[in-house]
Formats: structure tokens, C-alpha cells, sequence
């Protein structure tokens, strides 16, 4: 899966995305746009496509560096309790700050998310039975739970509106206001290609890694920070998006290997390249109205998923 080729799809579907909407928008407008026209490019369209890149680059980041420290493929903030963790999260915030910025929702779906993660990791490391399959289920499990104690507290305070908004992947109600916090994870992905070889290691284990003069308590938290920042940005601002972190590192990894660092780039783009593609997908099939992101990408998600748990078992045994 040559980088160029996915570059070369990224900027293909990113230009036709512009166009798509119940606004007509043709190329040909670029050349004498009209004042409401480009109310509607620098209002809707530019701003949900650069969520959609950041969403997807990020959510697909994630993945790849969770895979890597814990050494199983099959876990992503989907299948590590994660995104459930962000949404209690946000609910916690609604419960404490009734009128609270933005911002303040970040931090506290960010601490949640953490301790989350931190809480999946300690729970794998008691776990004997390291099989590539149960581990997520594990997950999934954990995840369960958490999302069963949101439910609980949403209906307690009768915020169960609230919550399901936050399981809701769309990009449709992204407007140019309310999308700036995904400019969040940019630094966060850049710390990801600063990290990418002290991943590596960190992921043969905390022994090999100590010996190799690696702090690995250190490198495992910066991680586990990269991944809490971005599942909070995005739930926050876009909602879930379901199975991204689990099977675009899995996809890159069948054509190219499992090396992270030259794996980042590709990874980054697939997630962007599937995330607009499964946008664009919900835009035009019901036209005028749309499918949200959560469904196309969830149907699409876990059926790549269960095609990597066939293959697992093919290849594995």
C-alpha cells in the first residue's frame, strides 16, 4: 500500500467532499463564489473536512500505538474501554459544571479516558490467558461496564439525551466554532512520530526495554497520554468512531509489516482516507439526508473486524 497512492486518493476525495451537500456546490464556483456560497464552504464544508482528516488520522494513531505496547491487534480505544471512559467522562462534566466551556468537558473526558486505559492496561497485565482474541473481549467487557455506569447516572439525571448524543459519531452539526478542539491532537501526533522507535521498544516488554536503557513506565504513560487526548477531542467534538483504531493499523500492517514508525504515515492517511470515504458514503446514499458517520463506519468496521478474527485464526493455528 504505497503512501503516494493513499496521498493521491486523500486529496481526491477531499476536493469531492467539498462539493457534496444539499448546497450546490460545483468546481466551477470556485471561480466566482458567491458570498453565500463561500459562507458555506468557510462555515460547513472546510470545517468538517478538516475534522474528518484530524478525526480519522488521530482515532487510526491511536490504534496503531495501543497495538504496539500492548502486542495484540485486536486492541483499539473501541475494544479497550476508551471511548466509554471519554463519554463518562463528558457526562461527569455535565453533572459538575452545568454551563461548563468546552474546554473544561475536554480536560475531564481526557482524566477519564486515562484512567480508563490505565485501568484496561493493569487488568491485561493480571490476565494469564494472552490469546490475540480474548484479550479484546476483555475489553469489550470493561468497556461494558463503564458504559452501563454512564447509562445508570444519565437516566439517574435524566441526562440520557445528553449521552446518547456522545454515542453518536456525525460530522453533520460541524460548523466553523465547534470544531477548533480537534486542533488539540496535531501536537499530540507529533509527539507520536517523536515516540515512534521508544514504542517499539516499549512494546518487546518492560524487561527487554529496561535493558535496553528505555524508561519504560515513561513511555507507556506518553502513550497512554496520546491516546486519552485524542479519544476526548474527538468524542467531544464528533462522537464515536467506532473499529477506526482497530482495523486501519491491522490493514496497513497486512501489506506493509509491523513497523511502527514507517507504518505512522500510511496509517494516518488510511484512517483519514477510510473515515472521508465512509462520509462522503452517508452524504449521497439517502441524498438529501444523511447516514451518520458511526453507522457506515460501523457496519464497514466490524465487518473488516470479523475478517482479521478469521484471519487470525487461519494464519494462527
Amino acid at each position: 500500500m504505497k503512501t503516494r497512492y493513499l496521498v493521491a486518493v486523500l486529496i481526491a476525495l477531499s476536493f469531492y467532499s467539498l462539493f457534496v451537500g444539499v448546497i450546490q456546490l460545483t468546481p466551477a464556483d470556485l471561480f466566482g463564489l458567491t458570498s453565500r456560497k463561500a459562507q458555506v464552504l468557510a462555515v460547513s464544508r472546510i470545517p468538517r473536512l478538516v475534522s474528518i482528516l484530524l478525526s480519522g488520522m488521530s482515532m487510526s494513531l491511536c490504534g496503531l500505538i495501543m497495538q504496539q505496547l500492548t502486542q495484540n491487534k485486536f486492541v483499539s480505544p473501541t475494544t479497550a474501554g476508551t471511548l466509554d471512559s471519554a463519554r463518562l467522562g463528558i457526562l461527569i462534566s455535565l453533572l459538575l459544571f452545568t454551563s461548563a466551556a468546552p474546554i473544561v468537558k475536554m480536560a475531564t473526558a481526557f482524566l477519564f479516558a486515562l484512567l480508563g486505559t490505565y485501568t484496561f492496561t493493569k487488568i491485561l497485565d493480571r490476565v494469564k490467558f494472552k490469546d490475540a482474541v480474548f484479550i479484546p473481549l476483555v475489553g469489550l467487557m470493561f468497556g461494558g461496564i463503564v458504559n452501563s455506569v454512564s447509562t445508570f447516572i444519565a437516566y439517574r439525571f435524566d441526562l440520557i439525551q445528553n449521552i446518547s448524543a456522545w454515542l453518536m459519531g456525525d460530522f453533520s452539526l460541524i460548523l466553523q466554532g465547534r470544531y477548533e478542539l480537534l486542533y488539540a491532537v496535531v501536537p499530540t501526533l507529533v509527539l507520536a512520530y517523536v515516540y515512534a522507535n521508544r514504542f517499539t521498544i516499549a512494546g518487546m516488554g518492560e524487561e527487554i526495554a529496561t535493558t535496553l536503557g528505555l524508561n519504560y513506565r515513561q513511555v507507556v504513560n506518553v502513550g497512554l497520554g496520546i491516546v486519552a487526548l485524542c479519544t476526548a477531542a474527538v468524542v467531544l467534538t464528533v462522537g464515536t468512531l467506532p473499529f477506526l483504531g482497530l482495523i486501519v493499523p491491522n490493514l496497513i500492517s497486512i501489506y506493509r509489516g509491523d513497523h511502527l514508525q514507517r507504518n505512522l504515515t500510511a496509517t494516518a492517511l488510511l484512517g483519514a482516507v477510510i473515515v472521508l470515504a465512509c462520509d462522503i458514503l452517508g452524504r449521497i446514499i439517502i441524498y438529501p439526508y444523511e447516514i451518520p458517520i458511526n453507522v457506515t463506519l460501523g457496519v464497514l468496521g466490524s465487518g473488516v473486524f470479523i475478517y482479521l478474527i478469521a484471519r487470525q485464526y487461519a494464519y494462527g493455528h
